[in-house]
């Protein structure tokens, strides 16, 4: 089946959707995105990542160009016209096309580019992942300093995210001043005597939707919690850890730079925060 995106107003087949070359989100990365899952057809965290959305927006100097009436019927409609039950719905806002590349704006009343686009993902909730955990490495945060804005900056994760490939293990802890800030895409934590371990927020680390409401469920749930830095030796010597995001919701690491984490597989903490986050973010899912 032919995949339909939308794509400034209009949805279209997915060959036929064009964006120029000249589009600042291209030429100058000049943009941000949202990452919102959809299990059972409905939208996970939806409001969070639209006000993630704005602030974003607003932190680059970029106008919101669809009121947030439009952007849940725009996630709808492509929820429906590409029959997703689990899967993602991907959504970028860039400065616009400029007419030509230049480093200064364009003027203020430039047309953003608005794109979406959905990936079905069946089986997204039973992420066998789950239930072995994941390796990880650490590698230098060598990041811009505004990590707190969703921008579409993303090569150096991605080139992180191939060095844990390349020594097999299945993603990155990225490490700045001796303390981890998060993954190449996810919030990171650990569980030390039952009290999970959270960096705090700033602008050093992305503000996670998926990190704001596993922190209330667990909070709801009378777990305790501690936000604040940790370091990769605090993190092997730790009873758990894990990390969340959109598209993995809560997901155990069991290795961090070849050292097993307790017994070397999933702990009771991170299993159960997992069932709570799937649990309570479908009872409010739209």
């Amino acid at each position: 089946m032919t995949r339909t995106v939308y794509l400034n107003g209009d949805y279209l087949p997915e060959a036929e959707a064009k964006v120029s070359i000249f589009d600042r989100g291209f030429v100058m990365a000049d943009g941000v995105y949202e990452v919102t899952s959809v299990l059972q057809g409905k939208l996970l965290d939806f409001p969070g990542h639209l006000a993630r959305l704005s602030r974003s927006l607003t932190e680059l100097g970029m106008g919101n160009p669809l009121s947030d009436e439009e952007w849940l019927a725009i996630h709808r409609k492509l929820v429906d016209l590409n029959g997703i039950d689990e899967g993602i719905i991907y959504l970028q806002v860039t400065r616009g096309n400029a007419g030509d590349r230049d480093f200064a704006f364009p003027p203020q009343d430039t047309p953003q580019t608005v794109v979406l686009f959905t990936q079905s993902k069946p089986g997204l909730a039973d992420n066998p992942q789950a239930r072995t955990g994941l390796r990880v490495i650490s590698v230098p945060d060598l990041r811009w300093s505004r990590r707190d804005i969703k921008t579409v900056q993303l090569l150096y994760p991605s080139m992180a995210k191939m060095e844990a490939k390349a020594q097999g293990a299945d993603d990155a802890w990225l490490v700045e001043d001796g303390f981890v800030t998060e993954g190449t895409s996810n919030n990171t934590y650990i569980v030390k005597d039952g009290k999970i371990i959270t960096r705090g927020l700033s602008q050093d680390i992305l503000h996670g939707i998926t990190r704001a409401s596993l922190l209330r469920y667990a909070a709801e749930a009378q777990m305790q919690i501690e936000e604040r830095p940790f370091t990769i030796a605090e993190a092997q010597a730790a009873d758990e850890a894990f990390f969340t995001s959109a598209s993995a919701f809560v997901l155990p690491v069991v290795e961090i730079d070849g050292v097993k984490l307790g017994s070397g597989t999933p702990g009771p903490v991170a299993t159960r925060l997992r069932e709570l986050y799937l649990e309570e973010s479908l009872k409010s899912a739209m």
